[in-house]
């Protein structure tokens, strides 16, 4: 694609701002770049102010030798390379959209439209069917946790990856463990099984859930309220009453001596 070369005003036409390539196409996530050049013809110095009309939302900047700048000093006959980046805005819809932007002078303006073509946008949500992110447990038990994972954006997501941060001695497993493809807008149903550990002391623990691929991820905490086994509180209970009993039984034996 030949580069667009800037509109000037009659008599100043050797001045230039150009871009090598004005039609970019990306994912909303990820910004357009492009390589621009700026040529002061104007026969002496020029401080030129660098602008952008991006739609509401997005941002543009613009970066010489590595560093953001607004703005250059430029001496005539001096050509500096200039590189646009331009994010679009979080929940924009797939289209082609125009960005204006131009080398401005108290007395020029040099401008070049730049067309931002989004093809998609990402995105995913980790939840459960209900919205609730907590539940209890029986120390030494399983519990079978439902979660829901949503394509949240306009791409399909593939390579969906599920995985767990426990406590330390728990276990998770997921059903299913991995998800190949999952179309905008659509939702697939987890079940992921957490393992509490015999012994474990009663209280409340939190499990982070994650899901994720090259593109995305999203994270869900629930906090899981672990309950001493019954069985264990009935032995408890004998304990006591058997000791109370040895007493007892020492107490009517040597206490009548």
């Amino acid at each position: 694609m030949a580069p667009a070369h800037a509109q000037k005003p009659a008599g100043k036409a050797k001045s230039a701002f150009t871009v090598r390539l004005i039609n970019i196409a990306s994912t909303a996530k990820e910004p357009f770049r492009y390589n621009g050049s700026l040529y002061n013809g104007s026969g002496h110095t020029q401080i030129y102010e660098l602008v952008a009309s991006a739609p509401e939302g997005w941002t543009a900047l613009f970066r010489t030798e590595g560093s953001q700048v607004a703005g250059l000093r430029m001496d005539s006959g001096r050509t500096q390379d200039i590189s646009i980046e331009i994010a679009a805005a979080p929940l924009v819809k797939p289209g082609k959209y125009t960005i204006p932007v131009a080398a401005v002078t108290a007395g020029d303006t040099l401008h070049v439209d730049l067309e931002a073509v989004v093809t998609g946008s990402y995105g995913v949500e980790l939840t459960t069917p209900s919205g609730r992110l907590s539940d209890d447990v029986t120390e030494g038990r399983n519990k079978q946790i439902q979660l829901t994972v949503k394509n949240a954006g306009t791409l399909p997501l593939e390579g969906l990856e599920l995985a767990a941060q426990a406590p330390t001695m728990w276990s998770a497993t997921f059903e299913p463990a991995k998800i190949d493809r999952l179309e905008p807008g659509k939702e697939q149903n987890v079940t992921a099984t957490l393992h509490v550990p015999d012994k474990t002391i009663a209280g409340d623990y939190v499990t982070n859930f994650t899901v994720k691929n090259n593109n995305v991820n999203s994270n869900a905490t629930f906090r899981m309220t672990v309950k001493t086994s019954p069985l264990a509180g009935w032995i408890g209970i004998l304990v006591i009453l058997l000791s109370l009993g040895i007493v007892y039984y020492l107490i009517r034996k040597y206490g009548r001596r």
